[in-house]
């Protein structure tokens, strides 16, 4: 297995990236969207779990065993979420 090294401008790039994302984030609380603050909020966080996840967990450069895993998780959250969500309209 052949390791890939990442090159130190690509992690201050995504570090700057996450910061200006920050920075809307921050910049988001101060307006008034009404329900589009939600998806707005949402889709940053997205954005900025899917550069730690694939930069500095390196899922970009790892193996597709390791995606797989990955993916498994989140379908898992989803699953969770699911029942969650049913017990709670439930009741």
């Amino acid at each position: 297995m052949a390791t890939h090294i990442v090159p130190l401008r690509t992690y201050i790039l995504v570090w700057v990236a996450l910061m200006i994302l920050l920075a809307l984030t921050v910049a988001l609380d101060s307006l008034d969207l009404g329900w589009g603050n939600t998806v707005v909020a949402m889709t940053i966080a997205v954005v900025k779990a899917l550069l730690v996840a694939c930069f500095f967990m390196h899922l970009y450069y790892g193996e597709k065993l390791t995606r797989v895993f990955a993916a498994a998780g989140i379908f898992w959250l989803f699953i969770m979420i699911t029942l969650a969500l049913c017990d709670f309209t439930t009741r």
